[in-house]
């Protein structure tokens, strides 16, 4: 029993440090809930699912960003590109999107079209490293630049990439919006940019600090057991990252996929999307878990299709202009 006691003192420190951010999330959400309404609840949460594959990428890419920087520098970095994050989304973009549902609502589906596309290059780019690796530049920024000026190059670069993602997100959540009034609109749009950059960066935090609290629990922990916790979160931190890279791109794929076909359809070309659903009802029925897994599948094969036809044209057309403006993606091509 005296060592059931001790395990259960070794963890307790991080279970109260979790078990207060859930309570805290579920009193926000609980505020929330009663100032909007279920129906603003409801919407939010289709238009965040919507936005899922860009969510997943953003949690999966933001960690690079603190890669070969001191340890104690890692949740103040974190916490510079959600201040700006929340500031991209609720003061440029949230505002930018409500004008154009008023005054140009018919740009909404070629914006998503565009969007999908950007989804479809960098997953189809992520599969192609994969494929075919480079060498990153993260080791060589460390040799070049002293710890100050690096944290500040990765920081603007974050910001800028989690610019593209935010604008993606919140185009993608206002086509989901249901709601015929504005303000109810610009409600949603703002719970959805709040909830999901609180639940990316809150994400990306626990991440970048796994290690350190296993190294902690490796050096301090009373029982063989809880040392061996440790280091085993030291050694799987480098798995998870690589699965949650995976899955972000998956859903990149398929989520540009489905955007793409959905956006042929409204623009008046049904062959894509008549076929793919055609596929996936032969296999899988009218409806169902099988039914949604092919038509995944499929959305997520012409995403990278096309992300793979749009490769060269971005890396050897695109790419030299805006690394005017993107010098890290400018060299991250390379």
């Amino acid at each position: 029993m005296s060592g059931l006691l001790a395990l259960l003192d070794d963890v307790a420190a991080i279970a109260k440090l979790a078990a207060t951010q859930v309570d805290d999330l579920a009193a926000q959400a609980a505020k929330v809930g009663a100032k909007v309404g279920p129906a603003v609840i409801d919407d939010a949460a289709k238009a965040g699912t919507k936005a899922a594959g860009v969510v997943i990428d953003d949690a999966a890419v933001t960690p690079k960003y603190v890669t070969g920087l001191p340890a104690a520098r890692e949740l103040p970095i974190i916490w510079k590109i959600a201040r700006a994050s929340f500031f991209n989304k609720l003061v440029i973009l949230l505002p930018v999107a409500l004008l154009l549902s008023a005054f140009a609502p018919w740009l909404i589906t070629p914006l998503l079209m565009l969007g999908g596309c950007y989804l479809c290059f960098e997953g189809a780019e992520k599969v192609w490293h994969w494929l075919f690796p480079h060498e990153e530049s993260h080791a060589q920024e460390a040799e070049t630049l002293d710890a100050a000026h690096l944290e500040e190059q990765r920081v603007k670069g974050a910001i800028k990439t989690d610019f593209i993602l935010s604008a993606e997100i919140m185009t993608i959540s206002l086509s989901a919006i249901e709601s015929d009034s504005y303000l109810m609109s610009g409600v949603i749009l703002a719970v959805v940019a709040i909830a999901i950059t609180a639940l990316v960066y809150g994400a990306v935090a626990f991440l970048v600090k796994m290690d350190d609290v296993g190294l902690k629990l490796a050096e301090v922990g009373r029982l063989s057991a809880t040392r061996a916790l440790g280091r085993g979160l030291v050694k799987a931190m480098p798995y998870l990252l690589k699965v949650i890279g995976i899955v972000g791109t998956t859903a990149m794929l398929w989520v540009g996929g489905n955007i793409i076909v959905h956006g042929l359809e409204v623009l008046g070309w049904h062959w894509p999307y008549d076929t793919i659903k055609g596929i996936a009802t032969s296999v899988g029925g009218e409806s169902g878990f099988l039914k949604w897994a092919v038509t995944a599948t499929l959305d997520g094969i012409l995403g990278l299709a096309l992300g793979l036809a749009l490769m060269p044209i971005v890396n050897k057309g695109i790419v030299p202009v805006a690394g005017l403006f993107f010098p890290e993606k400018k060299a991250a091509s390379h």
